[in-house]
């Protein structure tokens, strides 16, 4: 069984990873596919279909399967083939929990360690949002969103610390996506952006780690109504 899904934007975005391994390359098509939606969960991924519709050989997208189930968005069944896997209640807390210890303590160095620049970069990335907001580009905005928590942790030179949470956050992406705006209004996660850039800004620790712990407090909101809303996608 295949599933068919639209490649436009992510064809776009294959123009940004051509200098990443092919096997990079199909991870990040069919993670930010998955991310999205376009592939939901309990779904079946046909190795063959989507080599096709990528134009690649077999090969890197059973290497993309392998790195995707090791993030947790995909479970690789013998014999019965790779479905999505689940959203799980449980794992979106966890690494709710996981990402909110590590950002404010990078919030609370940035306030001390970001420079103007980096300011302005902060606040160049919130005219960015508001911008796609107002079109309801909600893959761009989450783009925009992740490019705005980066930028915060190379401002405290926490880059490694951000590769990590890369690492931990696959289920919360899909749930992050899910909830624009339907759970969470792009204007509320905006108006929570230009707090914490204040408190940056006003070189506060303390102001920065409450405006970041806030914000990321948010995705415990919206979670148990998009699990009432579809639970088709959602596991324990």
């Amino acid at each position: 069984m295949t599933v068919d899904f639209s490649l436009s934007a992510l064809e776009q975005d294959g123009r940004r990873l051509r200098q990443q391994t092919m096997g990079g390359r199909v991870f990040e098509s069919v993670r930010a596919a998955i991310i999205q939606l376009q592939f939901r969960p309990g779904n079946p991924l046909s190795e063959a279909e989507i080599a096709r519709q990528l134009g690649v050989s077999r090969q890197p997208v059973r290497e993309a399967f392998i790195k995707l189930a090791e993030t947790g968005l995909v479970e690789i069944r013998p014999q019965r083939g790779t479905f999505v896997r689940m959203i799980s209640m449980r794992e979106v807390g966890n690494a709710r929990f996981l990402r909110e210890a590590i950002e404010v303590a990078i919030a609370r160095k940035a306030a001390v360690e970001a420079t103007d620049a980096d300011i302005a970069a902060l606040e160049a990335l919130i005219a960015e949002q508001r911008a796609v907001a107002v079109n309801g580009d909600n893959a761009a905005f989450l783009r925009l969103d992740e490019k705005f928590h980066q930028a915060i942790a190379r401002s405290a030179d926490c880059e490694d610390a951000w590769r990590v949470l890369e690492g931990l956050k696959a289920q919360m992406d899909r749930v992050r996506y899910l909830s624009l705006p339907e759970a969470t209004p792009l204007e509320t996660i905006i108006e929570q952006h230009r707090n914490i850039v204040a408190a940056l800004a006003s070189r506060s620790p303390q102001e920065a780690e409450t405006t970041m712990r806030q914000h990321l407090s948010e995705i415990l909101l919206s979670l148990p109504k998009l699990a009432a809303r579809h639970p088709a996608y959602f596991a324990d």
